[in-house]
């Protein structure tokens, strides 16, 4: 089962949130919060409270324990650019693109899947047979 929270037009480049977003993939959610909670970037903010809101769903709207749930997937999108002219030489104005970004985390529940366990068993068995 997937939970998922969303932050739309964060006005902070992708390529930023980025940075804070690729570290807590794949990661229990105390370790995501922790990792989060000391990184010294702007971006770890926003983070920090899309993966609360997740976990918040979670907890509310499914009835999932927060032990049970790690970070699936997070992926980070550009949103609509704002375009600015700062004044420049000779009466010229040049460009500056301010971006946004929407962000996007999904959470899922550690179990411990069916084939998994039989590959276990077969493994056991293999190593019985050599013997």
């Amino acid at each position: 089962m997937e939970i998922k929270a969303t932050a739309k037009f964060i006005r902070q480049s992708p390529r930023k949130v980025r940075l804070a977003a690729a570290l807590i993939k794949n990661l229990p959610i105390q370790e995501a919060q922790e990792q989060l909670k000391v990184l010294p970037k702007r971006a770890a903010v926003t983070v920090l409270k899309v993966l609360n809101s997740a976990i918040a769903n979670a907890e509310h709207n499914r009835q999932l324990k927060k032990d049970s749930l790690f970070v699936a997937r997070v992926f980070v999108d550009q949103g609509p650019t704002l375009k600015r002219f700062r004044a420049r030489a000779f009466g010229r104005g040049a460009p500056i693109k301010k971006r946004t970004s929407h962000l996007t985390i999904v959470l899922a529940e550690k179990v411990i899947v069916a084939k998994e366990i039989k590959k276990a068993v077969k493994d056991k068995e293999v190593v019985k047979k050599k013997d």
